[in-house]
């Protein structure tokens, strides 16, 4: 939140967001399959410690450096691409590190998934409605000393996490270029991880413009940025709830199942929203939004889990996140120029539709029944 905000009050502009999401996303998109290696070839927690503390230390960049001098959209769009190169990775090890840490607990790959995703969506629960109060106290430039420092208690807690990292012999001479091409190779082989990710791909292009782009044009306009986090807030605090539920809902539902209802939840909660109803209705639908999309995460977890060898299952995360990456980094500017162009009201309508006639097409698609062969994968 804190990064779009800070572009649009420099600019005024929700094209300004646009562009720095955009820019700020190509070094994770670049880097995630190489990031995707190094995960598979020197081991998930060394990768999580190393990363937290980078993104820590690029953070209080932002504070510093605008107390030397005055902040500028360029200056903050470089700065965004210094963090985004050195934290890329960090959540597709902690995804990758999952079923290590869920043997050594005693967990099924449903609960473990549960857990972590929750646990991860409590933090943009939290993030949102930090940032607003911090903006609000301490001013936009400060917010990010409290961002740093919750990188560096992101990486302090992965000390004490003791679990045997699973993996297959690979040839050790192989080079990340070469570990990276695997990665595409395993995906496009895995049809029930390939639809998933183009369920993923639906939601990044498409859906995430209205939450780093058109909903802080519009709460920007009207002068509430704390009514911007408390809306996110509720919306991942259901997240929590819906992630929860996953365990749950896999003994009572097939995947392909849980996927329909989560991608139709979603956009069937964002078509009101669009309309900009009274504050209370946003919160409710936001709520139910949250909720929807709360069980797609662990789901995708677990499908690639049980679908991919130990040994490459870091690469096959990592293009998670370069399509996760690079969809924003397709429709972001577009939102932009357009909410710029015809407003906030048009734009939002838009892209509910869109999002609506998307997810149809991937959850009526006859190869939806591939997700469920991961139920029999040991």
């Amino acid at each position: 939140m804190a990064f779009p905000w800070l572009a649009i009050q420099l600019t005024g502009s929700a094209t300004s967001a646009g562009i720095l999401v955009t820019i700020t996303a190509i070094p994770g998109l670049l880097l995630a399959p190489v990031i995707g290696s190094i995960i598979d070839k020197f081991g998930r927690k060394v990768t999580i410690l190393w990363i937290e503390a980078a993104t820590a230390l690029v953070s209080v960049m932002i504070p510093f450096v605008s107390g030397l001098w005055t902040m500028t959209l360029p200056i903050l769009i470089l700065i965004g691409v210094v963090r985004s190169t050195v934290s890329s990775g960090s959540n597709t090890a902690r995804k990758s590190y999952v079923p290590d840490v869920a043997r050594v607990a005693g967990y099924s790959l449903e609960r473990a998934n549960s857990i972590q995703e929750a646990i991860f969506a409590s933090g943009f629960a939290l993030g949102p409605a930090i940032a607003a109060l911090c903006i609000g106290w301490i001013g936009a430039y400060n917010t990010f000393y409290v961002v740093a420092a919750c990188s560096l208690i992101a990486g302090l807690l992965m000390i004490p996490v003791k679990a045997f990292e699973h993996k297959e012999d690979h040839e050790d001479d192989k080079s990340l270029f070469r570990f990276a091409i695997e990665g595409f190779t395993v995906l496009f082989k895995t049809p029930s991880v390939l639809i998933l990710m183009l369920g993923v791909m639906t939601l990044a292009m498409i859906y995430l413009p209205t939450e780093m782009v058109v909903l802080p044009k519009y709460y920007s306009l009207i002068e509430e940025p704390q009514q911007l986090g408390t809306l996110l807030s509720v919306m991942a605090s259901l997240t929590v709830v819906g992630s929860l539920m996953f365990e749950r809902l896999s003994k009572q539902f097939k995947y392909s199942s849980i996927f329909r209802i989560a991608l139709l939840g979603v956009a069937g909660s964002m078509v009101p929203m669009s309309f900009l109803l009274d504050y209370g209705w946003m919160l409710f639908f936001g709520a139910l939004l949250g909720l929807a999309w709360g069980p797609m995460p662990p789901l995708m977890n677990t499908v690639i889990q049980r679908k991919v060898a130990p040994s490459k299952r870091g690469r096959v995360f990592a293009l998670e996140m370069v399509i996760w990456s690079g969809g924003p980094m397709i429709s972001m500017v577009f939102a932009g120029i357009a909410v710029d162009t015809l407003g906030v009201p048009i734009v939002y309508k838009i892209l509910a539709g869109l999002v609506l006639l998307s997810g149809a097409l991937v959850t009526f698609s006859k190869y939806m029944k591939e997700i469920n062969t991961a139920d029999y994968e040991a």
